[in-house]
């Protein structure tokens, strides 16, 4: 059994203008010591579906199951999903400084942090695993900086406090919501290095959540791609970037800069996410698709690409990837001949 097992997971809200679908029929597995990267655009419903399951959407309307350990999260009440968040699953969010307390020193937030969940730990020992766990992220100094208050902190320190705290009671899972997308370039190696350290150290799984293919390039062994709150491939990495089939995730991949003088500019993916009140009939992603044809106007099901069941791809093109390739190859010629100069033509 997989340490987290989602299944099937809805989430939606009622608003004035109707019901707002946030997750549709989500699934995946998380197991021990693995990173599973769930990606997509803002507003495909990344962060909506984790949050779901450790309980932090209120007025929401869930479905599904979400099996921890074999206990289902989504049917919790709010006393067992507290034992549960901090002590099995930690989190590590987009803001930390929203996420730590300004008028509190951080070596005080982890303190609590930890004696909330074991009372027997004395404020001592509890100072001297908060001291510990700052110097395992990387802090200078953590014996002085214990004592500082966040504002004292740079984003990339704080981030790394709040790795500190996610991982002060050596979680099962750690679930990470962007937790680089505020940093530089420098600074976001460090953060997800000092992660894979902590992971290789203590076995943790970890769900990545982000919109950086770069990140999911580092860190993730398994990908979901979401797109209007529902998966729309789901395989390994290498899979993923190499031998994709869904053609929201070429888009992903062609929007990033080239290497190797494959192609000469970026290719954005046109137009806009949909509302998630209004949805377009058929695949979501249809009016945005450059293979789309009239059975587009039926929402695909999840189906196994090249007979491979780690591998899915909700898509009417066939699923044979040799096809796939050639239809790829014949959109890219054909989008490189429509901007070459006049001259060249």
């Amino acid at each position: 059994m997989a340490l987290l097992e989602v299944t099937d997971l809805t989430v939606s809200f009622s608003t004035p203008d109707g019901t707002l679908n946030a997750v549709r029929g989500l699934s995946f597995t998380v197991d021990e010591g693995q990173t599973l990267g769930i990606v997509g655009e803002s507003g495909s419903g990344k962060s909506v579906s984790t949050q779901t399951i450790m309980g932090l959407t209120r007025g929401a309307r869930v479905g599904g199951q979400a099996l921890f350990e074999g206990h289902d999260l989504l049917t919790m009440n709010t006393h067992q999903l507290q034992a549960i968040r901090g002590a099995q699953v930690g989190m590590i969010f987009q803001d930390p400084l929203s996420s730590l307390h300004p008028y509190y020193r951080v070596g005080w937030q982890i303190i609590e942090m930890i004696r909330s969940h074991d009372k027997s730990t004395s404020k001592a020992q509890a100072k001297a695993r908060a001291i510990e766990l700052l110097r395992l992220v990387g802090i200078p100094q953590p014996d002085r900086r214990v004592s500082d208050f966040p504002h004292q902190f740079s984003g990339g320190m704080r981030q790394r406090a709040m790795i500190a705290m996610a991982m002060a009671l050596n979680p099962k899972l750690l679930i990470a919501d962007e937790p680089t997308t505020a940093l530089d370039v420098t600074v976001q190696a460090q953060v997800l290095q000092v992660m894979k350290r902590l992971q290789q150290e203590f076995g943790t799984a970890i769900i990545m959540i982000t919109h950086d293919l770069g990140v999911i390039a580092d860190v993730a062994d398994d990908v979901v791609v979401m797109y209007a709150g529902k998966a729309m491939e789901h395989a390994d990495r290498n899979t993923i970037f190499y031998k994709h089939h869904n053609p929201y995730t070429e888009g992903l991949l062609l929007s990033l800069p080239a290497y190797g003088g494959e192609r000469e500019r970026l290719l954005p993916i046109a137009g806009q996410p949909p509302s998630l009140i209004t949805l377009p009939q058929g695949c979501p992603f249809r009016p945005r698709c450059p293979y789309a044809f009239d059975k587009c106007m039926e929402e695909p099901p999840l189906v196994e690409i090249a007979g491979d069941p780690e591998h899915v791809s909700a898509c009417w093109l066939p699923p044979d990837m040799k096809k796939r390739e050639k239809m790829r190859q014949q959109l890219l010629d054909r989008d490189k001949a429509a901007t070459a100069p006049a001259a060249a033509r």
